[in-house]
C-alpha cells in the first residue's frame, strides 16, 4: 500500500529542511510519534546508513521498530526503510515552486500479509494513515511559517498501520480471517452493511458461511445456523404482528437455552432494544426495574411467572421455556383459570413466515443490568460495537478460535456470558447451553460435546473442584483449551488449584458491566503472580488515580480507571461512572506491580479505616479462604470502639470441619497486622450469592444477630 500527501510551505527549501533533518525532533510535529532516537550508523549526523529507533503510541502501549536511512540529499530528499517491525518505506521530498515556496511531499509505503488479510489491512488502515500524513504536513508548515503546532495525539503514521496489521493478525490467528468463496464474501459484506454489528448480523452471517453447522446445543437438541436464522425470522414477524416495533424495549428473563438466543436475535432483527433481567431477582426488584425501563413486552421462562405477576401487568408476555419443554412437549399453550396462557415462543415461530424482515433503520441496544449486590440494579446502556476492536481485544489474550465448541455455563443475561455469546457469533462457535449449572453435568457436557472452551464464573470453578476426586476423574475433559472466568474475584488460591487439576488453561478477566473488560490474566500471569487480575488487553488503557485525580506510582493503591471501545453510555435511569481524562472508574481499587500486572484490592466503597489505617476486606478474605477448614468467606466493616472500624467475617466451614472463632483469629493475627484481625467471626451454612456467584454483602450487613447465638 502506498499513500502520499503534499503541502505548500511559504519558505525556502533550506528552512523547511531544518526540522526534517533533525529526526530527534520529529515527535514534535509528526502525529503519534513519541520517540525517534539515533541507534547508530556512519556518524552522529543524518546520513545514509544511519539507524533510528522509532516509537509510536498505540492504545495503551508504545510500539515501534528500527529504521535505516537509505537516501539523504539535503534540502531535497530523505528516504528510509524498516529493519525490524512493520515492513515500511518512507520519503520526504522537497521541491521549489515558481513563487519561491516549497512543495513538500510525504510518502509512506507499507506491506501486509497477502490475500484477504492484506486486503483488509489496506482497507482498514488507509484512511487513518492518510489523515496522519496530512496532519504531519500541516504541523510542519505551521512550525516553519511561525504558527503554533497542534500535534495530533494519535497512533501516528506507521503506528496506525502497525496497530491495524497487529489487529488483523489476531483475527487471522483466531481464523476469523480465512479463505472464503467470493460469492459468500459478497453476501457477508452485504449482511454487515444492512444489519450492522448486531446479534442479527451474527446469525445471518453464520447462515451464509456455515449454514448446516451446529449453532446451539441445549436440552431440546441441536439447531444449525440456518435453522436459528429462519426461526428467528419467524419469531421477529410474529413479535411485529403482536405490536413490537423498532425502538421498543423487550425484557428477556430466560435461562441459558435456545429461547434466550432466538429472542435476542429476533429482537435485533426488529431494531428493538433487549433488556436482560437477572433470573435471581426477587419480585420487587423485577417490578422496580421494569417500571423504570418500561419494556413493551417480556419474554420469560414459565418458572418465573409468579415473580413477574406485578412486573408483567399491562405488558405483552411470551413464554420462552415451558417446564414440559424438556420432556419434548411442543403443544399449544393451555388455558388457565385466569384466562388464556401466554403464547410460547414455539407458538410464535410456528405462526410466522420465515423470510427475513426488512432491516431496521437503527441497530437496537443491549441493556445489561448491574449485579445489584450493594443496592438497586441499574441498567447499563450499550450500543452494538461499531468496530471489531472489542473482539480483537479479547482474542489478543484469550486464544479462542473459529468454529470451536464453547460451553457457556455463565448466565447469558450477565455481561460475561453475553460477551461470549456475541464473540461466539463472530467465531461461528457452537454454543452448548444448560439451563441450570450442575458441576458434574458441566463436566459431562464437556466430555459429550468435546468442548474446547468453557465460560464460567469463579463459584462454578469452586463447585467443580469440590466434587469428589472419583467424580472428577470419571469425565474426559482433555478437549478443553480455554477456561474463561470472570464475574467476581478469584478467591484465595482458586486459580492455582484449578490449573494444578485441569492444566494451564485458565484465563481470568477483570472488568465491570460499565467498562466491559479492563485486564485479562493469562495462565503465565497467574503462575508468576498468584492473585493478579492480569494486564490490559489490546486497545485498553488502565490507570490508577488517588482521590485527588493524580495518577499513583507503581505499587501504590489507587482507584481503577479504564478506557476502551466498550465503555457504556450511561445508566438508563440517568447518571454514569466517574471519569478522568476520558477513562471511566470501575468502582474498584487496586495496585500495579513492576510488570504492569493489576491486583484488585476491593470495592472503593468497601474500604474501612481501622486504627487510622486503610483496610480492604479482600486481603483478609483471601487469607482466611486459604485455611484448610474454610470453604468460603466474606467480610464487611462494622463499628469498633477501639479501632473505629473492624471487620466482621462470615465463614462457611468445609464439610466435616468445625473451625473455631479463636483459631481463625489467631491464624489471621499470625499472618497480618493486628488491626486486620476480624472483631468477630460468624459461621454460616452458605453465603448469600446472586446468579453470577457474587456475594450479596448488603444481605450480610442486614444480619443483626450471629447465627446460632441468642
Amino acid at each position: 500500500m502506498r499513500i502520499e500527501e503534499q503541502i505548500e510551505v511559504h519558505a525556502p527549501r533550506e528552512e523547511v529542511w531544518k526540522p526534517i533533518a533533525d529526526p530527534a525532533g520529529w515527535p514534535g510535529f509528526m502525529a503519534g510519534i513519541t520517540r525517534f532516537d539515533h541507534e547508530g550508523g556512519p556518524g552522529p549526523d543524518l546520513c545514509v546508513g544511519s539507524r533510528f529507533s522509532m516509537r509510536m503510541r498505540v492504545g495503551s502501549a508504545d510500539v515501534g521498530g528500527l529504521i535505516e536511512v537509505v537516501e539523504c540529499d539535503p534540502a531535497a530528499d530523505l528516504a528510509w526503510t524498516s529493519v525490524t517491525g512493520i515492513d515500511q518505506r518512507g520519503r520526504w521530498r522537497l521541491r521549489e515552486t515558481s513563487g519561491g515556496a516549497t512543495r513538500v511531499v510525504l510518502r509512506l509505503s507499507y506491506g501486509a500479509p497477502g490475500g484477504l488479510l492484506g486486503l483488509l489491512t489496506d482497507r482498514l488502515s488507509a484512511g487513518e494513515v492518510r489523515q496522519n500524513l496530512r496532519a504531519s504536513l500541516e504541523n510542519l508548515k505551521a512550525r516553519v511559517e511561525g504558527e503554533s503546532v497542534s500535534k495530533e495525539q494519535g497512533a501516528g503514521i506507521a503506528g496506525k498501520v502497525m496497530h491495524e496489521v497487529g489487529s488483523l493478525r489476531v483475527l487471522a490467528e483466531a481464523r476469523v480471517i480465512r479463505p472464503i468463496r467470493p460469492d459468500k464474501l459478497v453476501r457477508l459484506g452485504s449482511t454487515l452493511a444492512r444489519w450492522g454489528r448486531s446479534p442479527a448480523a451474527g446469525f445471518i452471517a453464520g447462515a451464509v458461511t456455515s449454514p448446516h453447522e451446529p449453532a446451539v446445543v441445549d436440552e431440546l437438541g441441536t439447531l444449525t445456523f440456518s435453522e436459528v436464522d429462519r426461526r428467528s425470522n419467524a419469531l421477529a414477524h410474529s413479535l411485529s404482528d403482536a405490536g413490537i416495533k423498532e425502538g421498543d424495549g423487550v425484557a428477556i428473563m430466560c435461562r441459558n437455552h435456545r429461547g434466550f438466543v432466538e429472542s435476542t436475535v429476533a429482537v435485533a432483527k426488529l431494531g428493538a432494544h433487549a433488556l436482560y433481567l437477572n433470573t435471581a431477582f426477587a419480585g420487587p426488584q423485577l417490578t422496580e426495574v421494569v417500571q423504570r425501563e418500561k419494556p413493551a413486552a417480556i419474554v420469560y421462562d414459565e418458572e418465573f411467572a409468579d415473580l413477574l405477576t406485578d412486573a408483567g401487568r399491562r405488558r405483552k408476555r411470551f413464554i420462552g421455556w415451558r417446564e414440559e419443554s424438556s420432556e419434548g412437549s411442543r403443544g399449544d399453550a393451555e388455558s388457565t383459570a385466569s384466562g388464556p396462557a401466554d403464547p410460547t415462543l414455539e407458538d410464535l415461530i410456528a405462526a410466522g413466515p420465515t423470510d427475513r424482515p426488512v432491516p431496521p433503520e437503527q441497530t437496537g441496544k443491549a441493556i445489561i443490568l448491574t449485579s445489584g449486590t450493594t443496592g438497586t440494579p441499574k441498567g447499563a446502556n450499550r450500543s452494538s460495537p461499531q468496530s471489531l476492536g472489542p473482539a480483537i481485544s479479547l482474542l489478543s489474550k484469550i486464544p479462542l478460535r473459529t468454529r470451536q465448541t464453547t460451553h457457556i455455563a455463565a448466565p447469558l443475561f450477565h455481561s460475561w456470558g453475553f460477551a461470549h455469546f456475541t464473540i461466539g457469533l463472530l467465531l461461528s462457535s457452537t454454543m452448548v447451553l444448560a439451563r441450570k449449572f450442575d458441576p458434574e453435568n458441566c463436566l459431562a457436557q464437556i466430555e459429550r460435546t468435546r468442548a474446547e472452551s468453557l465460560v464460567v464464573v469463579p463459584v462454578m470453578m469452586q463447585r467443580i473442584l469440590d466434587l469428589p476426586e472419583a467424580t472428577r476423574r470419571r469425565y474426559d475433559v482433555s478437549s478443553l483449551r480455554v477456561v474463561a472466568a470472570s464475574g467476581s474475584a478469584l478467591p484465595g488460591d482458586l486459580a492455582t488449584e484449578w490449573m494444578d487439576e485441569f492444566g494451564d488453561n485458565l484465563y481470568n478477566l477483570y472488568g465491570s458491566t460499565e467498562v466491559a473488560w479492563a485486564t485479562i490474566a493469562t495462565p503465565e500471569d497467574m503462575r508468576a503472580a498468584p492473585g493478579t487480575a492480569g494486564k490490559p488487553p489490546r486497545g485498553t488503557v488502565l490507570k490508577l488515580y488517588d482521590d485527588k485525580g493524580v495518577e499513583v506510582p507503581e505499587g501504590e493503591t489507587g482507584r481503577i480507571f479504564v478506557g476502551n471501545e466498550l465503555l457504556f453510555e450511561g445508566y438508563t435511569g440517568g447518571g454514569s461512572k466517574d471519569e478522568i481524562d476520558g477513562l471511566m472508574a470501575t468502582g474498584d481499587v487496586g495496585r500495579l506491580d513492576y510488570a504492569g500486572r493489576l491486583f484488585v484490592e476491593g470495592r472503593d466503597d468497601e474500604m474501612i479505616v481501622s486504627g487510622g489505617e486503610n483496610l480492604f476486606p479482600k486481603e483478609v478474605e483471601d487469607l482466611i479462604s486459604r485455611h484448610g477448614d474454610v470453604a468460603e468467606v466474606a467480610a464487611i466493616g462494622v463499628d469498633d470502639e477501639k479501632f473505629g472500624q473492624r471487620l466482621r467475617a462470615f465463614v462457611v466451614p468445609c464439610s466435616g470441619k468445625s473451625p473455631t472463632e479463636d483459631a481463625l483469629k489467631d491464624y489471621v493475627k499470625s499472618n497480618l497486622a493486628n488491626y486486620k484481625v476480624p472483631r468477630e467471626i460468624w459461621f454460616l451454612d452458605e453465603l448469600p450469592r446472586n446468579a453470577t456467584g457474587k456475594v450479596l454483602k448488603r444481605e450480610l450487613k442486614e444480619m443483626e444477630d450471629a447465627p446460632g447465638k441468642s
